[in-house]
């Protein structure tokens, strides 16, 4: 039973370990871009050794080092993958931070720093479940690996796809993703993605013969308001996410638009103009089709066209795998309450794992959607993911899932 384990209490007097391993973090700045994440790479490199366990680093840039970290069971069993990233978004504007973004501040229960909520809380809180697991390594079957890998926060090419590419023996049996969603919540689904390019182009001339809807940066501004009337669209939840609230905003479409450029000067008609839109899909709603969408509103628009930059669709793990249970089960246990099952609105490297058909879930101590000024992660939270981690991850390798 997942509340049996007895986690919690060697969690608790672990707890100023676990805040000093923040605190740690935290002062390894890992901002993305750059990406550079040597320094809290050694980080977790310097506190497994301390524990008497050895790690490796898998690299396609020398800045931007993955850590992996493995340790075998008694017997033959599945094998969990444990997953954090190491960088963390910009501070943005450092005079509206209450508190040093480089350095831990804990306030009226709150640990401040920037990456606490995004994700060196949830980081410190998996490290130190995976010392506790390989203190029991008697006690369970098969494997448990840690994975702390760089450039997530970009969604790039040097962290989790690299590492999946180069070991794909690190893909296992199942998936726990320290990535929260907000709230803790616990994230059965990643929204897909979908970025394209709008362009349009017109006859170009001066200013002063302009008509309505004749110039590249009317036309697009007329595409755009299109692409933008469909925010909000909910998709019809797939049955084994029946659990997700059908109002929750992980259901809904959304379409932003990040850039726009067009014309040459205030007096001349625009002869080119383009836009690049973000696009977040729930499941339930694909990517093929929703481009086909914004390609028919663009063929209602003279001289405009729709081009894919990338994009690929949602993808979840149904409540009912054992890996969801288990965390669930050690949540409520741990907290009280069960967890809401949520679709997390930002991609999260649990999407690569699902990729390659390995269940996969998120859990985190993540009070917002991301980061930002007075990023932040409650201490109740961040100890709480540890016992969560470590319970689950017991759960799961026993069998007490399934």
């Amino acid at each position: 039973m997942a509340g049996s384990t007895g986690f919690g209490g060697e969690v608790d007097a672990r707890e100023d370990e676990l805040v000093a391993l923040c605190a740690d973090l935290v002062a390894a700045r890992s901002v993305n871009p750059p990406g550079d994440t040597r320094a809290a790479a050694a980080v977790v490199g310097r506190y497994l050794a301390a524990h008497g366990l050895e790690s490796e680093s898998v690299a396609a840039r020398p800045d931007m080092p993955n850590v992996v970290a493995s340790v075998d069971g008694a017997g033959p069993g599945p094998h969990l993958v444990l997953n954090v990233h190491l960088d963390t978004m910009e501070p943005g504007d450092e005079a509206a931070w209450t508190v040093p973004p480089w350095t831990l501040t804990e306030r009226d229960g709150r640990l401040y720093g920037l990456g606490m909520g995004n994700m060196k809380g949830a980081v410190a809180a998996m490290a130190v479940a995976f010392t506790l697991l390989a203190a029991r390594r008697d006690a369970w079957p098969g494997r448990v690996t840690l994975t702390a890998v760089a450039d997530e926060v970009v969604f790039g090419p040097h962290g989790a796809a690299h590492l999946l590419a180069a070991r794909p023996d690190l893909a296992g049996d199942g998936l726990l993703c320290g990535e929260g969603p907000g709230g803790m919540g616990l994230a059965l689904a990643e929204k897909g993605v979908l970025w394209l390019r709008l362009s349009a182009r017109a006859d170009g001339g001066h200013a002063s013969g302009a008509e309505r809807g004749g110039t590249a940066v009317t036309r697009l501004a007329a595409l755009i308001g299109a692409v933008d009337a469909l925010n909000g669209r909910l998709a019809e939840r797939p049955a084994d996410l029946a659990a997700v609230a059908p109002g929750a905003p992980g259901m809904a479409l959304t379409a932003n638009v990040g850039t726009v450029r067009g014309g040459t000067f205030v007096s001349q008609r625009a002869r080119e103009a383009e836009a690049e839109a973000d696009l977040r899909l729930p499941p339930g709603l694909p990517a093929d089709a929703v481009e086909a969408e914004v390609a028919a509103l663009a063929a209602a628009v003279p001289g405009t066209a729709v081009t894919r930059l990338k994009g690929w669709d949602a993808n979840w793990t149904g409540l009912n795998h054992p890996l969801v249970r288990a965390v669930s089960d050690a949540a409520a246990a741990v907290r009280g309450t069960a967890p809401d099952p949520v679709v997390r609105l930002p991609a999260s490297d649990a999407s690569r794992w699902r990729d390659r058909g390995v269940p996969a879930v998120c859990y985190g101590p993540q009070p917002t959607l991301s980061a930002g000024v007075d990023d932040h992660a409650t201490r109740r939270d961040v100890r709480d993911c540890a016992v969560v981690y470590a319970t689950a991850a017991l759960d799961f390798l026993t069998g007490g899932g399934r």
